[in-house]
């Protein structure tokens, strides 16, 4: 296959935002690919050169692409330059600058030369990078060096989304989607769409049956429901088992001997950041192999108590390792076994994967890894009691969840539910809002050149983000600033195709940013999207502020409007009698 086919289906994307009809254009590129090349071709859909946990770095920047650019162009930088200022687009400035028809690029061989781009490593890396680069450009065509460009910027962006090409590649296999929750069932297990694809084409749909959890394969994260009183959550779950919920960094903790790697909800490798954890590991899990599903949260030894995720988010760093070790040590609370020397726990229940884990984790008081305690109990005033207590510890509240219950990995259901500080009349709970754009505002704040960020929910089953408020306060003026740049990095001149929005911001910007919000509690609005049907107004936050940078998290792992749809339910029905609170005479949702 050429590159060129690759271009003119991306171009196709692009020019759609029919869902449909966008994966209508994957599943026909998917069945034109050579079967040993669909997993690079969905590696590359994602901007990538292999799953994320595994994925090289290109190792350039926009600086770095213009110098290589110019060079491919037999052009100055200065030209270049001013191209790129005329078009917005450095991906659409390569596409003006070398205009010819190519020299039909095999779509492999492009791979390679990306895949060596980011290999380069060294003394005169630079040098070997930019060769690469500008010999892959020259014999491309403006097209196709519009996305090879953006391939290497990171920028992409054709709006298709996990779900798309697992429904394109149900399509493209066995010609509708009747095999769509196997692939998706097995996504979930392996993390790996690319390995997928190339599973389905090679070997058939029943291949994907013999997929099973592998140590170095990092498995979706189960995720909870949320249910506002412990009555309604024995009413609808009967006995629970109920353990702490901890606000902290949710990890992942893989062991293969000796080689011990830790992955995030984002699918990041971020075994270096965190030393002690790796070491405790290796000296209190008795098994040669498992995976072990928990969360870190950085904690004052002298008096034990717990630090927010503010301050436990302070150990992601690749440089300063040691000296962050020291000034927040890590504790690492074990809450589920999902593997362990080559037994599947993920469809065992959940009594026996914490029977197990409970006899794999050696443990004393001060060691780094601790088992999770909890509790078994039918009773909800029993339940309210153990919720009440770690409450005063400082904790979020609880989390429950049926002790017959398989993992139900990459999924949220109500086998395990959240039971935080408080439902009542005012949002008391926090929400994940995925960033998509930003007004410049008024008065001081005009300065930075930000204003208010506007934010979005997901919609899952239409991977849409439907915008629920604009934010405006929780940041420093250093944190406005650095927001702006990030955000600008990467902006985009129009609406991304993935975006509900009504309001139009100064500046669009691409789906990548998870922020934690609080707000007074959940209104209606017409002016938002989330839950907006017809001429029925949609859902807004009401006051909301920034409490923290949720680094750890996907923009797709973004409260879901479903959820905001059910915290607004659970919030009218407990409303307590009292009159609204009202700040400085404001009365509309943001």
């Amino acid at each position: 296959m050429i590159i060129r086919q690759v271009a003119e289906a991306f171009q196709a994307l692009e020019g759609t935002t029919k869902r449909l009809e966008m994966s209508r254009i994957l599943a026909s590129l998917f069945r034109a690919t050579p079967k040993e090349e669909v997993d690079k071709l969905i590696y590359i859909l994602d901007g990538r050169l292999g799953p994320p946990y595994t994925a090289l770095d290109f190792g350039v920047d926009e600086k770095f692409l213009i110098v290589a650019l110019a060079d491919a162009a037999r052009a100055s930088r200065s030209r270049v330059e001013e191209i790129y200022k005329k078009k917005g687009d450095l991906g659409l400035a390569a596409e003006e600058l070398l205009r010819g028809a190519g020299r039909g690029l095999n779509f492999r061989e492009a791979f390679e030369a990306l895949s060596r781009v980011a290999e380069a490593t060294g003394p005169r890396a630079h040098e070997r990078k930019t060769a690469i680069i500008s010999d892959l450009l020259q014999r491309s065509s403006g097209l196709e060096a519009r996305y090879i460009v953006r391939i290497l910027q990171g920028r992409l962006r054709l709006g298709v989304g996990d779900a798309m090409v697992m429904d394109a590649l149900s399509e493209a296999v066995v010609g509708d989607r009747s095999v769509r929750a196997d692939i998706e069932r097995a996504y979930s297990i392996c993390s790996d769409l690319g390995l997928i694809g190339r599973i389905l084409f090679i070997d058939g749909p029943r291949a994907l049956e013999q997929i099973r959890p592998q140590v170095g394969r990092p498995i979706l994260s189960a995720l909870a429901e949320r249910l506002p009183t412990p009555q309604v959550v024995i009413d609808k779950m009967g006995p629970v088992q109920a353990e702490p919920k901890y606000d902290g960094l949710r990890l992942q903790l893989h062991k293969d001997g000796d080689n011990v790697r830790f992955f995030t909800r984002r699918l990041e490798d971020v075994t270096g950041m965190f030393p002690e954890l790796a070491k405790a590991a290796r000296q209190q899990l008795k098994s040669e192999r498992a995976i072990v599903d928990g969360e870190a949260l950085v904690y004052n030894p002298e008096t034990g108590e717990y630090l927010p995720f503010q301050i436990t988010v302070r150990r992601k760093r690749k440089y300063g390792i040691e000296e962050m070790e020291l000034r927040y040590p890590l504790r690492y609370f074990a809450f589920d076994l999902l593997y362990v020397d080559d037994q599947d726990l993920t469809r065992k229940p959940l009594t026996q994967r914490r029977r197990q884990l409970e006899a794999l984790v050696q443990r004393h008081v001060d060691d780094p890894i601790q088992v999770t305690e909890q509790i078994t109990t039918g009773d909800p005033k029993a339940l309210e009691r153990y919720f009440v207590d770690q409450v005063a510890l400082g904790l979020e509240g609880l989390v429950v969840k049926k002790p017959d219950s398989t993992y139900q990995a990459g999924q949220r259901s109500f086998n395990w539910v959240k039971l935080k500080r408080a439902y009542r009349a005012e949002l008391r709970d926090t929400v994940d809002l995925a960033v998509v754009g930003y007004l410049v505002g008024k008065g001081k704040r005009a300065q930075f050149g930000i204003g208010s960020l506007l934010a979005a929910v997901y919609d899952p089953e239409h991977e849409r983000f439907r915008t629920i408020t604009k934010i405006g306060s929780g940041l420093t003026e250093v944190e406005w600033a650095e927001m702006r740049r990030m955000l600008d990095e990467n902006r985009t001149p129009t609406r991304p195709p993935q975006v509900d929005s009504l309001i139009e911001p100064d500046v669009w910007s691409w789906p990548k940013y998870v922020l934690e919000v609080q707000a007074d509690e959940i209104t209606r609005s017409p002016r938002h999207t989330c839950g907006k049907t017809g001429d029925e107004p949609g859902y807004a936050l009401r006051f909301p502020r920034v409490v923290t940078f949720r680094w750890d998290k996907r923009p797709e792992d973004a409260t879901t409007e479903k959820e905001i749809l059910e915290m607004y339910s659970m919030q009218t029905a407990t409303e307590v009698e009292k009159p609204r609170r009202v700040a400085g005479g404001r009365k509309r949702a943001a």
